[in-house]
């Protein structure tokens, strides 16, 4: 019975096949890797890009707080009631609303004659410190 051989291939691991598989899987993982990068950097891009379209600054805030302030904004561009949302007028200014979008973010929106224009979103400790609108 012939014995085989292991090669030497020219990136220096030895083995018994035509390519070196170590090498290969490497390559192969490094792709998968590159591709990974591609699509976080994508994503992350189309995020930012979302941001273009909100009627008021939402980029520093976590990305639950943004999309439950996005469905508010929509919702108030529907002539919703401020109310169905949680709304509440402020006591020093009626014409100042808070709408708690989470237990720790409040939006702050302006009456205009029956139209409610959202202003800000303020944490919550933000909102108890300084009363908006004073």
């Amino acid at each position: 019975m012939a014995r085989r051989r292991k090669k030497t291939f020219p990136c220096g691991h030895k083995g018994y096949g035509q390519v070196c598989h170590r090498c290969a899987q490497a390559q192969n993982s490094e792709q998968k890797k590159e591709v990974e990068r591609a699509q976080k950097q994508k994503a992350k891009q189309d995020w930012e890009a979302s941001f273009d379209d909100d009627p008021i600054d939402l980029r520093a805030l976590p990305p639950h707080v943004v999309s439950k302030a996005r469905s508010i904004v929509a919702g108030l561009n529907e002539h919703q009631s401020y109310r169905e949302f949680g709304g509440k007028r402020l006591r020093h200014d009626r014409q100042i609303i808070s709408i708690p979008i989470t237990r720790h973010y409040r939006m702050i929106c302006h009456d205009a004659g029956g139209i409610v224009i959202p202003q800000t979103v303020l944490s919550h400790e933000d909102y108890n410190v300084k009363k908006p609108g004073a």
